[in-house]
């Protein structure tokens, strides 16, 4: 497990400082006016909810038969074809949007037609990025690719959201910067593809038509376009801008950024995993694989753990230390709460996808997938009409979904390959933080609420490291540890 984690480190260096920006923007900065930085959270995520339909699954073909048409020299006509294919594709479904208001009269008083102006641009340029990530990656370098999709979003929101608010501009030039951002990106794939390997465009459909080749490579983009749908954030933070307001849909974004914390062990991890699990899988080694799912699972579910407990203690007081609006991100506690332990779920449940993705069951893997996306509008829809639970109605929808999301896969997987991620060692690690946070809330409070941020946390962790030091669920002591530290920072 030390090799995995190790790498997995490695591998997410970039993601860590991209996440550690978000988040510290999300706490400090972007509360100051939650309209507006729910208005750039709409955005975003209304483009990638759109860029399926316009990439339509061509970029996991990239992939897919990157090695085929590169035997043949062909790359680089595979690539114009597909950059050629997403732009008509685009100019279709530009039509089909302006189309829709005069077969739907109500659309036009949407969110999304509102902001079409940037919203339609932004679908352009992320499905272009799209398809150059995936091509780009063939080539096995993922840094840069890392900085572009993980940074340079950040740096859009935080640097359109300082302009608008520190620098009292308009929100038309905060957009530009924002949409300026991403058409940077762009330019930096196009750059860094042609770095790696001079492009020559080429649009000849000779060799697509060769033995109906065309065929194969649409029929796995397309069961790469249903797959697609499962992205439950995006449908959120599309469905809270239509029905609830951009001010609801801010504070979304930033509690968000809150749970997203948990995910923190998670980052990286599955890449690393991948050939792990194609191994077992090719020399039918269901033990071994059993035995590695556990032992993930229960890393993920532990440290996730610990920091959901410390988050949950912590949180109150962190509160106060946020800008003025932070009483309203107290009021929506119990999102962290519910949303947190779906999360939680989540990672204990393991690697569960990336086994039936690697599997000649992936098929399946776009059922649970498009179950997950109408689960989740389905729900929202309900909790949005018919109750008065605003944001905590999303928390308990997303709960549901994304639980019985997973349970489906646990299921599959220990029917089809007799493998299953839950442990005994996950009830002690329940029980264990379920006592920390219990006794580090009825402790006194001090009057200074630094002093409380930091000292209930530090209650919680001493308790689970006492838990766990009687009980030995989780070899903290593999982890702490002067060896593996410095081969994590060796960069070979």
């Amino acid at each position: 497990m030390s090799v995995v984690a190790r790498q997995g480190f490695k591998y997410s260096i970039i993601g860590y400082m991209g996440f550690l920006l978000g988040t510290i923007s999300a706490i400090f900065i972007f509360p100051n006016d939650f309209e507006f930085y729910g208005k750039l959270r709409y955005i975003l995520p209304s483009a990638e909810f759109l860029v399926p339909f316009v990439v339509m699954g061509i970029s996991y073909s990239n992939v897919k038969f990157f090695h085929t048409v590169e035997k043949d020299g062909k790359e680089q006509n595979m690539l114009s074809l597909s950059l050629l294919v997403v732009f008509i594709n685009f100019i279709i479904f530009l039509l089909i949007f302006f189309i829709l208001p005069y077969l739907y009269p109500k659309f036009r008083y949407t969110e999304a037609w509102k902001a079409k102006e940037i919203i339609l641009p932004m679908v352009l340029i992320l499905s272009f990025c799209t398809i150059f990530n995936k091509y780009t990656s063939n080539y096995k370098r993922i840094v840069v690719s890392n900085i572009f999709d993980n940074l340079f979003p950040k740096i859009a929101n935080l640097g359109a959201f300082c302009l608008f608010f520190y620098f009292t501009l308009s929100q038309n030039i905060a957009f530009a910067f924002f949409f300026g951002m991403f058409s940077l990106m762009l330019f930096g794939y196009i750059y860094y593809t042609n770095k790696l390997k001079k492009i020559n465009l080429d649009f000849s459909t000779d060799y697509f038509k060769k033995n109906n080749f065309w065929k194969e490579f649409f029929n796995y983009s397309f069961f790469g376009f249903l797959g697609t749908f499962g992205n439950y954030l995006a449908i959120n933070s599309l469905m809270i801008g239509e029905f609830m307001g951009m001010e609801e849909n801010g504070i979304y974004a930033v509690l968000y950024a809150l749970i997203s914390l948990i995910s923190i062990p998670q980052l990286g991890l599955f890449n690393v995993s991948a050939p792990i699990i194609s191994k077992n899988l090719a020399d039918g080694d269901m033990e071994g694989l059993d035995r590695f799912h556990k032992k993930t699972s229960l890393s993920l579910y532990f440290l996730g753990a610990v920091l959901f407990s410390c988050i949950m203690v912590g949180f109150p007081f962190l509160t106060h230390f946020m800008p003025k609006n932070g009483v309203m991100l107290r009021e929506y506690e119990p999102v962290i709460w519910i949303w947190g332990s779906a999360v939680l779920v989540d990672l204990a449940t393991g690697f569960n996808g990336n086994i039936i993705s690697l599997s000649k069951y992936y098929k399946f893997n776009i059922v649970v997938m498009l179950l997950l996306a109408g689960l989740t509008i389905s729900l929202n829809l309900y909790f949005i009409k018919n109750t008065d639970l605003k944001l905590i109605g999303i928390a308990l929808s997303t709960a549901i979904s994304l639980t019985t999301y997973n349970v489906i896969k646990i299921i599959f997987n220990y029917v089809m390959f007799k493998v299953s991620p839950l442990t005994i060692e996950m009830i002690f690690v329940s029980i264990i933080c379920t006592l920390a946070i219990t006794v580090a809330i009825v402790l006194p409070n001090f009057n200074n609420n630094f002093i409380n941020l930091l000292y209930k946390p530090f209650v919680v962790l001493l308790l689970i490291f006492i838990g766990n030091y009687f009980t030995k669920v989780f070899p903290i002591e593999d982890y702490l540890n002067k060896n593996f530290l410095k081969s994590v920072f060796k960069f070979k």
